[in-house]
């Protein structure tokens, strides 16, 4: 009888350990507390005593709280995520090209372009074409002596990019092949220009089909590089005419120019790169709408793109509310190298990275990913003396240190993967927050307490609460 009770249980429990194990335990309103899954925290406090790092995890029970309660509700879907990530300019791409050695900068893409160890994962980066004003100097693709014209584009060239800003895009592609890039001009070649000059002015209208014809032929060199662009926009900050270089771009202008000229160019050449409209301020959400109220351009325009120097992050909703069957895309904001770490944090997070997902934006990008020492280098009246990298590399030692932008951006694109959807999650007070099903099922919810006192909250997931605390200021991304 003892030799049958023995087999009897031996073969019990090879049964249950061949049982698969359920995402969730089942509900059985165990009033002790049943505890499901454990939740991993990464964290970044103002002080700077935690720079998004692992600390303890926390566990759901099956029990209630009393705490504010975030719920996250994966029935609810809305934007499929592309990414997160920087602006890489040309300054950022010579500082890791010319001042770094090539097993240092290799170190440093694994850790920005991969998620294993301790790599943060960008996903997303957007790059000048020609160059920004965080450039050495200015250049385009076309350059030719004062009077004289080009209009078939025979002395189109990359060269000028070919020195840093596609050697390190090689290297980053070879890291991440599905990487998006974004394109933007900063100014037409300035022998099309109103003012023939390299800040300011307009397109002139006779060289709009030329302008076109450049953009065709940029997305073809890079793709003869291996550099694939997902995306171009017509022009960056089309309203502010103060950067070196700049170009003024009216509603009508942009949507004249895409209707008439780049979109049939791009259908002529089989060009699928999406092109995206506006790339300024959230004060006009009109500019864009105006462009989409056309039916021809909407037809061939994938959505609108903003910044936020000016006015509500709330103003990619109007725009979304106005056509909800076009894309919303967050490109630029910067930090100076006189703000505060603590402000923001709290501001970047709660505004752009909660801000602007909330709102429809399908990516978040911060500007830029990397200066030197001095805020080194940009262009001459009208270049950016004060833009902070995400990264500082010495011009010197090629030595790197993280500010502020690294861990606004890492936040998100270490556990956000391009393909994530965005999900419910309600605000709770002060509690700025977002949540996501990530393209492996994975849950992730980021929280920024916008108080200055500490917050007790619970997390709510289906019949699961965990309650934490988050310090005034601080930022967590919680996953499970």
């Amino acid at each position: 009888m003892k030799k049958i009770f023995s087999i009897l249980v031996t073969a019990l429990i090879f049964v249950l350990s061949c049982s698969s194990v359920p995402d969730l335990p089942p509900i059985n309103n165990n009033p002790s507390g049943e505890n499901g899954p454990k939740i991993s925290v990464w964290a970044t406090y103002p002080d700077r005593s935690y720079l998004f790092s692992a600390i303890s995890p926390i566990t759901f029970k099956q029990t209630t709280s009393t705490a504010p309660k975030i719920t996250v509700d994966t029935t609810t879907h809305y934007q499929t995520m592309d990414g997160f990530g920087y602006s890489l300019t040309g300054g950022s791409a010579m500082l890791m090209n010319q001042k770094m050695t090539p097993s240092n900068r290799n170190a440093l893409l694994k850790e920005l372009f991969l998620t294993e160890q301790n790599g943060i994962g960008i996903s997303y980066l957007r790059i000048s074409i020609g160059a920004s004003d965080l450039d050495a100097e200015v250049f385009s693709y076309d350059d030719l002596p004062a009077g004289e014209t080009d209009v078939n584009l025979d002395h189109f060239s990359l060269d000028p990019d070919r020195v840093n800003l596609i050697p390190v895009l090689k290297e980053i592609v070879a890291l991440n092949p599905n990487i998006k890039i974004m394109g933007s001009p900063w100014s037409a070649p300035k022998w099309m220009k109103s003012n023939n000059a390299v800040k300011g002015g307009s397109l002139k209208t006779e060289y709009y089909a030329a302008y076109a014809k450049y953009f065709v032929k940029y997305i073809q060199g890079m793709a003869a590089e291996g550099i694939t662009i997902d995306a171009i926009t017509i022009q960056n900050e089309p309203e502010h005419p103060g950067n070196t270089p700049s170009m003024t771009m009216t509603s009508a202008q942009q949507n004249e120019f895409i209707k008439s000229h780049l979109g049939p160019a791009f259908q002529a050449a089989g060009i699928t790169t999406k092109i995206i409209l506006f790339d300024h301020n959230c004060d006009n959400p009109g500019y864009p709408i105006a462009i989409l109220n056309d039916p021809t351009t909407k037809a061939m325009v994938d959505g609108s793109a903003f910044h936020m120097y000016l006015g509500d992050i709330s103003a990619l909703t109007t725009v979304h509310n106005a056509h909800p069957d076009r894309n919303l895309y967050f490109t630029e904001q910067w930090t100076s190298g006189n703000g505060d770490f603590a402000g923001d944090l709290r501001w970047h997070v709660k505004t752009l990275i909660v801000g602007a997902p909330r709102n429809w934006s399908r990516n978040v990008l911060e500007w830029n990913l990397a200066a030197d020492q001095n805020f080194n280098p940009h262009t001459n009246d009208g270049g950016c003396n004060l833009c902070q990298g995400a990264l500082t590399i010495n011009n010197a030692s090629g030595a790197v240190s993280r500010n502020v932008s690294y861990y606004i951006i890492a936040h998100a694109s270490k556990l956000v993967p391009a393909g994530s959807v965005r999900v419910g999650s309600n605000l709770v007070g002060n509690l700025h927050n977002v949540a996501y099903v990530t393209p492996s099922g994975k849950k992730v919810l980021i929280v920024v307490n916008d108080n200055n006192d500490a917050a007790t909250f619970a997390i709510a997931y289906k019949n699961y609460t965990a309650t934490t605390t988050l310090p005034g200021g601080a930022v967590a991304t919680y996953y499970w």
